[in-house]
Protein backbone atom coordinates (compact mmCIF):
# COMPACT_ATOMS: atom_id res chain seq x y z
CA UNK A 1 0.00 0.00 0.00
CA UNK A 2 1.65 3.32 -0.95
CA UNK A 3 0.27 7.02 -1.05
CA UNK A 4 -2.94 8.08 0.28
CA UNK A 5 -4.27 4.88 1.59
CA UNK A 6 -0.74 4.57 3.53
CA UNK A 7 -1.56 7.58 4.92
CA UNK A 8 -5.01 6.37 5.65
CA UNK A 9 -3.63 3.61 6.94
CA UNK A 10 -1.82 5.43 9.84
CA UNK A 11 -4.78 7.29 10.20
CA UNK A 12 -6.97 4.19 10.83
CA UNK A 13 -5.34 3.38 14.24
CA UNK A 14 -7.58 6.43 15.85
CA UNK A 15 -10.85 4.78 14.62
CA UNK A 16 -12.53 1.73 15.59
CA UNK A 17 -12.16 -1.13 12.87
CA UNK A 18 -14.90 -1.16 10.80
CA UNK A 19 -14.47 2.98 10.23
CA UNK A 20 -10.53 2.33 10.02
CA UNK A 21 -11.22 -0.20 7.44
CA UNK A 22 -13.33 2.14 5.82
CA UNK A 23 -11.34 5.16 5.37
CA UNK A 24 -8.46 2.82 4.35
CA UNK A 25 -10.97 1.88 1.49
CA UNK A 26 -11.91 5.53 0.56
CA UNK A 27 -8.70 6.34 0.50
CA UNK A 28 -8.27 3.74 -1.84
CA UNK A 29 -11.37 4.86 -4.24
CA UNK A 30 -11.08 8.81 -3.73
CA UNK A 31 -9.75 9.36 -6.47
CA UNK A 32 -11.43 6.98 -9.55
CA UNK A 33 -13.21 9.64 -11.23
CA UNK A 34 -9.89 10.71 -12.85
CA UNK A 35 -10.29 7.21 -14.85
CA UNK A 36 -11.65 6.96 -18.27
CA UNK A 37 -14.70 5.86 -18.55
CA UNK A 38 -15.25 6.46 -15.09
CA UNK A 39 -14.85 10.62 -15.92
CA UNK A 40 -18.79 12.08 -17.10
CA UNK A 41 -18.48 15.69 -15.90
CA UNK A 42 -14.71 16.37 -15.48
CA UNK A 43 -15.17 16.66 -11.63
CA UNK A 44 -13.46 13.75 -10.29
CA UNK A 45 -15.52 13.32 -6.94
CA UNK A 46 -18.57 13.75 -8.27
CA UNK A 47 -18.04 11.13 -10.65
CA UNK A 48 -16.72 9.16 -8.92
CA UNK A 49 -19.07 8.53 -6.68
CA UNK A 50 -21.53 8.12 -8.92
CA UNK A 51 -19.52 5.36 -10.87
CA UNK A 52 -19.63 3.81 -7.56
CA UNK A 53 -22.89 3.92 -6.84
CA UNK A 54 -23.25 2.15 -10.24
CA UNK A 55 -21.17 -1.32 -9.42
CA UNK A 56 -22.95 -1.39 -5.61
CA UNK A 57 -20.50 0.43 -3.35
CA UNK A 58 -22.43 1.22 0.09
CA UNK A 59 -23.69 5.12 -0.11
CA UNK A 60 -21.82 6.09 3.06
CA UNK A 61 -18.37 4.88 0.92
CA UNK A 62 -19.90 6.96 -2.02
CA UNK A 63 -20.06 9.79 -0.03
CA UNK A 64 -16.90 10.17 1.05
CA UNK A 65 -15.74 9.87 -2.26
CA UNK A 66 -17.94 12.73 -3.17
CA UNK A 67 -17.33 15.04 -0.63
CA UNK A 68 -13.41 14.12 -0.07
CA UNK A 69 -10.89 17.18 0.25
CA UNK A 70 -13.44 19.92 0.37
CA UNK A 71 -15.18 19.18 -2.86
CA UNK A 72 -18.12 21.20 -1.86
CA UNK A 73 -16.50 24.52 -3.09
CA UNK A 74 -15.23 22.77 -6.08
CA UNK A 75 -19.05 22.00 -6.75
CA UNK A 76 -20.01 25.50 -6.47
CA UNK A 77 -17.32 26.19 -8.71
CA UNK A 78 -18.26 23.98 -11.39
CA UNK A 79 -21.90 24.61 -10.65
CA UNK A 80 -22.71 21.28 -9.73
CA UNK A 81 -23.56 21.71 -5.97
CA UNK A 82 -27.04 20.00 -6.89
CA UNK A 83 -25.52 16.97 -8.03
CA UNK A 84 -23.10 16.62 -5.32
CA UNK A 85 -26.01 17.33 -2.75
CA UNK A 86 -26.98 13.27 -3.53
CA UNK A 87 -24.81 13.13 -0.89
CA UNK A 88 -24.33 14.47 2.80
CA UNK A 89 -20.62 15.49 4.15
CA UNK A 90 -20.17 13.70 6.96
CA UNK A 91 -18.34 16.10 8.64
CA UNK A 92 -16.70 13.39 11.36
CA UNK A 93 -13.16 11.95 12.14
CA UNK A 94 -12.78 9.61 9.59
CA UNK A 95 -13.64 12.30 7.00
CA UNK A 96 -10.72 14.50 8.42
CA UNK A 97 -9.11 11.68 8.35
CA UNK A 98 -9.83 11.07 4.62
CA UNK A 99 -8.87 14.81 4.19
CA UNK A 100 -5.40 14.61 6.38
CA UNK A 101 -4.65 11.45 3.89
CA UNK A 102 -5.10 13.01 0.87
CA UNK A 103 -3.84 16.55 1.66
CA UNK A 104 -0.01 15.55 2.90
CA UNK A 105 0.63 13.18 0.08
CA UNK A 106 1.51 14.14 -2.97
CA UNK A 107 1.13 13.13 -6.67
CA UNK A 108 4.00 10.66 -6.65
CA UNK A 109 2.99 9.36 -2.85
CA UNK A 110 5.41 10.80 -0.89
CA UNK A 111 4.29 12.98 2.71
CA UNK A 112 4.00 15.94 2.74
CA UNK A 113 2.75 18.72 4.82
CA UNK A 114 -0.78 20.69 3.77
CA UNK A 115 1.06 24.29 2.85
CA UNK A 116 3.66 22.56 0.74
CA UNK A 117 0.36 20.22 -1.15
CA UNK A 118 -1.73 23.49 -1.80
CA UNK A 119 1.47 25.48 -3.12
CA UNK A 120 2.27 22.19 -5.48
CA UNK A 121 -1.61 21.99 -6.29
CA UNK A 122 -1.82 26.22 -7.28
CA UNK A 123 1.25 25.15 -9.41
CA UNK A 124 0.28 22.27 -10.99
CA UNK A 125 -2.48 24.11 -12.25
CA UNK A 126 -1.61 27.53 -12.74
CA UNK A 127 -3.06 31.00 -11.61
CA UNK A 128 -5.95 30.91 -13.68
CA UNK A 129 -7.40 27.48 -13.44
CA UNK A 130 -10.96 26.65 -11.45
CA UNK A 131 -8.92 24.18 -9.46
CA UNK A 132 -6.56 26.73 -8.37
CA UNK A 133 -9.46 29.01 -7.48
CA UNK A 134 -10.87 25.97 -5.82
CA UNK A 135 -7.88 25.03 -3.46
CA UNK A 136 -7.69 29.08 -2.49
CA UNK A 137 -10.66 28.79 -1.26
CA UNK A 138 -10.82 25.37 0.38
CA UNK A 139 -7.51 25.96 2.30
CA UNK A 140 -9.06 27.17 5.43
CA UNK A 141 -11.36 24.03 5.94
CA UNK A 142 -8.39 22.13 4.69
CA UNK A 143 -6.08 23.17 6.98
CA UNK A 144 -8.69 22.50 9.65
CA UNK A 145 -9.07 19.11 9.15
CA UNK A 146 -5.28 18.52 9.01
CA UNK A 147 -4.66 20.08 12.02
CA UNK A 148 -7.82 18.09 13.89
CA UNK A 149 -6.52 15.25 12.59
CA UNK A 150 -2.70 15.74 13.46
CA UNK A 151 -3.93 16.63 17.16
CA UNK A 152 -5.83 13.33 17.37
CA UNK A 153 -2.76 11.56 15.92
CA UNK A 154 -0.48 13.01 18.66
CA UNK A 155 -2.77 12.61 21.47
CA UNK A 156 -3.41 8.71 20.27
CA UNK A 157 0.54 8.44 20.40
CA UNK A 158 0.30 7.52 16.64
CA UNK A 159 3.39 8.83 14.22
CA UNK A 160 2.77 10.63 11.33
CA UNK A 161 5.01 11.25 8.92
CA UNK A 162 5.48 15.10 6.99
CA UNK A 163 7.85 16.66 4.80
Amino acid sequence: MQGVAARASQAAKLLPPPEGKLLIAAALLHDIGYAPGVRLTGFHSLDGARYLRTVGVPERLCALVAHHSCARIEAELRCLSVELAEWDDEATELRDALWWADMTTTPDGQPTNIHDRVTEIQQRYGPDDLVTMFIQRAEPELVAAVERTQARMRAAGVSHLEK
